[in-house]
């Protein structure tokens, strides 16, 4: 069942058109950047996008940052919302349930699916980041064997494999607290636009209170609240309280929401 899911994605035009774009982005940005060499002052735009006119190594790191606000989640609620709700859309989800297949096993199914794209699409802006880097940016001569962190040190390229492998790993298991949102809505409704858009609402709402002084009693459980502690992988050393708060923050939603999810797929009338 999940080879005939990770299939059935591979298949779907959609899902490389998706990814297309995610990386189209982050490249058009540093034909921009290589062109007019003038980028954001420091502390201004995305993460590391100041620092990338003197290394193109770092832009990976920049590369995220641009689709992390917005692009890379609407990708990741679009693939699962349509996950259960497309399939009843389409009516094929009732011919699935008439074969021997257990509930639970579907939906498991269908959320390895989702996991494989996330992580993929993650993993696909960051190689396109580092190649259009290296060869559109390009590299300081003085540079190429070590990195500047953001702390002013040198990293070497093993550690900022490393560290660029945990920057991936943790965007990727944020982007998962969007997809259990969309996932949970796909299994009540009949339309994956909807449960899209029910994900891609508490993103944005999520966003509005994290900025709200009024709500700083719950700005700390937001799902959005710890998305760009990534960069303190960047450190030297690596800071590690709001990498674990947010590690936490989205194994609760995403936990939570996987459950409501299973409750309410094994329990779901499906008429379509």
């Amino acid at each position: 069942m999940i080879a005939v899911e990770l299939r059935k994605l591979c298949r779907r035009p959609r899902t490389w058109i998706s990814i297309f774009l995610l990386c189209l982005l982050p490249t058009i940005v540093a034909v921009f950047l290589a062109v007019t060499g003038v980028g954001p002052r420091p502390g201004q735009g995305p993460a590391f996008l100041s620092a990338v006119l003197g290394n193109g190594r770092l832009y990976p790191a920049a590369a995220l940052g641009i689709v992390l606000p917005v692009f890379l989640p609407l990708a990741v609620a679009v693939v699962a919302g349509e996950s259960i709700a497309g399939e009843a859309g389409t009516g094929m989800l009732r011919y699935l349930l008439v074969r021997p297949v257990a509930r639970t096993r579907l939906l498991i199914a269908k959320l390895v699916a989702v996991l494989a794209y996330t992580f993929f699409a993650v993993f696909s802006v960051a190689v396109t980041g580092l190649a259009v880097g290296i060869l559109v940016i390009g590299e300081q001569q003085d540079v190429a064997t070590t990195t500047l962190s953001v702390s002013g040190t040198s990293l070497s390229t093993g550690q900022l494999l490393i560290r660029a492998g945990l920057m991936m790993g943790y965007i990727g298991w944020s982007m998962l607290g969007v997809a259990s949102v969309a996932l949970f809505l796909s299994t009540l409704t009949d339309s994956p636009l909807a449960a899209a858009l029910g994900g891609i609402a508490v993103l944005v709402g999520s966003t509005v209170l994290v900025g709200l002084d009024a709500a700083a009693t719950v700005n700390d459980w937001l799902p959005t609240r710890y998305w760009l502690a990534w960069v303190d992988f960047f450190r030297d050393p690596i800071l590690w309280h709001d990498v674990q708060r947010g590690f936490l923050v989205q194994a609760l939603w995403i936990v939570v929401l996987l459950g409501l999810s299973w409750a309410a797929f094994t329990t779901r009338d499906v008429n379509s």
